[in-house]
């Protein structure tokens, strides 16, 4: 791919989950755990104007507790086993899950904000102005 195509979508969204800048697939989107990286190291895009807020923790959440936690619930041994070893033997490898999963989601979330061109500065487009 040359270097002055736009990503499509997919491509955008894998390089932000791999922790890659989306615009480029060379630099690294964060610089901490999930802190991003204001700028591209390895080509100066601004990666700080894209608002993950809430988003990323919302599907993880989603993720975690439909697909993990909900089928755990069918299996008799989760209501059988003593509490004071089904809760931490299922509450430390769903949080493990939610950390992992965690900066993987707000990548591929930044990815897509990327494509869709959805800015921090663009904020005011979203909110109504109550006081009218």
């Amino acid at each position: 791919m040359s270097r002055h195509e736009p990503p499509t979508l997919i491509q955008a969204m894998t390089r932000g989950l791999r922790g890659k800048c989306p615009h480029c697939n060379e630099g690294a989107l964060y610089w901490r755990y999930l802190k991003v990286e204001p700028r591209c190291q390895a080509c100066g895009h601004d990666l700080a104007q894209y608002p993950a807020d809430d988003g990323p923790a919302y599907f993880t959440i989603l993720i975690v507790g439909h697909l993990l936690v909900a089928p755990l619930l069918f299996f008799p041994i989760i209501w059988q086993a003593p509490t004071a070893i089904m809760v931490p033997a299922t509450l430390i490898p769903l949080a493990g899950a939610t950390l992992a999963l965690l900066p993987r989601i707000k990548g591929a979330f930044i990815g897509l904000l990327y494509i869709l061109r959805v800015k921090e500065r663009d904020a005011h487009l979203h909110t109504a102005d109550m006081a009218d």
